[in-house]
């Protein structure tokens, strides 16, 4: 299954996490949504959130991506994902819709290969809720 996804974590303190060349940044606790896509062959939704949830449970693994960093940190903890089959790259429009009723964002976080200005969205509690069950539908 190909498609795109949002991969919801809870902070569980206020940290500071070095995230690649972006450099530290400071998360405040609460709750973070991350978009994504999955369009490859071998790269499939199954295949990477599969990476995603190693990744935190180890807390270590191949560190590649902004959100890799973020997800080996040990106050980071995989809530939920949601994934949104689909053969077109849709993560972009999903993103505008967390920019719009997210209470901050991380400038620049997984966001090099488009024009958004971040696909890692800030929730000082579960309102991501509203916006996750309206997406895919």
């Amino acid at each position: 299954m190909r498609g795109s996804y949002v991969l919801v974590t809870e902070m569980k303190k206020d940290s500071k996490i070095r995230i690649g060349k972006l450099g530290e940044i400071e998360f405040k606790k609460g709750y973070y949504c991350y978009v994504g896509s999955a369009l490859g062959k071998s790269t499939n939704l199954e295949n990477r959130t599969r990476r995603y949830k190693k990744l935190n449970k180890e807390k270590s693994g191949n560190i590649h991506w902004h959100i890799d960093y973020f997800l080996v940190n040990q106050n980071v903890d995989v809530v939920k994902i949601k994934k949104i089959e689909s053969e077109e790259r849709i993560e972009c429009e999903i993103s505008r819709i967390f920019e719009k009723v997210s209470e901050d964002f991380i400038h620049g976080f997984g966001c090099s290969d488009c024009k958004c200005r971040s696909h890692l969205y800030y929730f000082s509690d579960n309102n991501y809720e509203k916006i996750l069950g309206n997406i895919g539908v």
